[in-house]
């Protein structure tokens, strides 16, 4: 009788709901382990691997990467996009005929004047391939013949948290997976000891007091929990939770991890919830975690000259240098995803001066990181993408001095640049006015970013779906090509 009535228990319409999705849970448990190792008797969950998406769809060009992300909307003006012209039109109004109703933020449409402004920061021009780099980032510039610039990215996300979100999601709405949480979900892991996707956090000199960021920028969505990117703290626990309490062994977690996977499996047999499977995987991650990461964090068997090309502040934890060299370190280490994010760029009084410190906080260990990871070989299957959520505005924001100016945010023409893995070197895409505040040539807009940067991992970006309350949901929705053009 006990037997029957567990039977119809347990056999309703939401477990059998459940029961139906054991595959995807399953799938995305295979995520945290090698797809190389598929079919091999040491890993007892390689059957799981995720193979109904047949990833990848072609040939990769990229195995990792990592996405400086500079929160806050850096100035393209006064670091990439050389407009001589607005020295001759410094303090004049926005023409209309420029403007053409395009909307502001809040911040400046009441302005009843719209004075125009160029960079206080002389440009020159680098290596074979002559771009233009602002005196601000000289280490950047000399290593121009490595890079490819993309001067026309646009985005409809004119404030901050909508834009971030729009370029790590694909949505300006929170709630859907980010990139990092994609890529784990289509492509897995390369390692079995650290997460598939890493988030590193630094605060910028320029305004340490920025714009906050939020933890679901890096989230899972309705993707399974294994594919959340988990952050890397510059403190003593550089993951929290980690280490075992007090007065708990090695062997005395290990034997309870056991048990815990044998209640979670007996759990698992009867009501077939894929997260079960989810937190089995994540207890023992953690646990090879406990001594991978302190492996990994630990800089102090790195060369005098490594650390010194990476500059002054490469061994401060959490400075935008420390973290680069973390990243290098996370990528040698085979972690598919590694999202770095440089806050303190949102400058609305005094660029000058803060974007001066924003500048020296990046430019030595952005040319750094790109120049170890070729030296190290690692460059021609590393992605290196650098950027914010949008640009700055060829006019002032509030009242211009000859000293002082502001700008505000500018989601019709931005620059960002790459390197690596397929991506052309020397080269620079797109092309905006004498002005700089649109787009007159070869626009690229987020969703194609997305798509090419999924292309170089050997993705088609259409294909690339998972199924959620009855639609079929992607990182590019229902837009985005890939833009041939920037690869090799």
């Amino acid at each position: 009788m006990e037997e029957i009535h567990k039977h119809f228990l347990n056999n309703n319409r939401r477990n059998f709901l459940k029961k139906a999705g054991l595959g995807i849970g399953g799938l995305a448990l295979g995520t945290l382990l090698d797809p190389f190792r598929f079919g091999k008797n040491e890993d007892p969950f390689s059957a799981l691997n995720n193979q109904t998406l047949n990833l990848p769809h072609f040939a990769p060009k990229a195995k990792r990467i990592i996405y400086l992300f500079q929160s806050g909307g850096p100035s393209q003006l006064d670091l990439f996009d050389y407009k001589p012209k607005l020295s001759q039109m410094r303090g004049l109004d926005l023409p209309e005929s420029v403007r053409k109703g395009q909307r502001l933020t809040g911040m400046t449409s009441g302005q009843s004047k719209f004075p125009l402004v160029n960079s206080l920061y002389n440009f020159k021009q680098y290596g074979e391939s002559r771009a233009w780099v602002s005196d601000l980032m000289p280490y950047v510039g000399k290593i121009a013949d490595e890079l490819c610039f993309v001067k026309s990215m646009h985005t409809e996300a004119i404030n901050h948290d909508p834009a971030i979100t729009f370029f790590q999601t694909g949505s300006q709405q929170p709630g859907r997976p980010s990139m990092g949480s994609w890529m784990s979900y289509g492509l897995g892991s390369l390692n079995n000891n650290l997460p598939s996707f890493v988030v590193l956090l630094s605060n910028g000199t320029g305004r340490p007091k920025g714009q906050p960021l939020y933890s679901r920028l890096w989230g899972n969505g309705f993707l399974s929990s294994l594919h959340q990117g988990v952050q890397f703290r510059s403190a003593k626990d550089p993951v929290l939770y980690l280490k075992n309490p007090e007065g708990v062994s090695k062997s005395e977690r290990r034997k309870m991890l056991d048990y815990l996977a044998q209640l979670n499996e007996e759990q698992e047999s009867t009501f077939g919830d894929p997260e079960i499977s989810n937190r089995i995987a994540q207890y023992e991650m953690a646990y090879r975690m406990q001594t991978s990461v302190p492996e990994t964090m630990d800089i102090s068997n790195e060369p005098d000259h490594i650390l010194q090309m990476y500059g002054p502040n490469s061994q401060k934890p959490g400075t935008y240098a420390a973290n680069c060299i973390q990243a290098r370190r996370l990528i040698e280490k085979d972690v598919r995803f590694v999202q770095l994010y440089h806050m303190g760029w949102d400058q609305h009084e005094n660029l000058p001066t803060q974007i001066k410190g924003q500048a020296s906080d990046v430019d030595q260990p952005t040319a750094a990181l790109i120049m170890d990871l070729k030296q190290r070989g690692l460059l021609e299957d590393t992605l290196v993408v650098w950027g914010g959520e949008f640009g700055r505005t060829n006019y002032c924001q509030g009242t211009l001095t000859d000293s002082v100016y502001g700008r505000d945010h500018h989601p019709r023409s931005f620059t960002i640049f790459m390197a690596g893995a397929g991506i052309k070197p020397g080269f620079t895409y797109g092309e905006t006015d004498d002005i700089g505040y649109n787009i007159i040539k070869d626009p690229v807009h987020v969703h194609d970013l997305q798509a090419t940067i999924l292309h170089q991992f050997g993705i088609d970006h259409t294909k690339m779906i998972y199924k959620h309350q009855g639609r079929r949901f992607r990182l590019t929705d229902v837009h985005g090509e890939v833009n041939k053009n920037l690869l090799v």
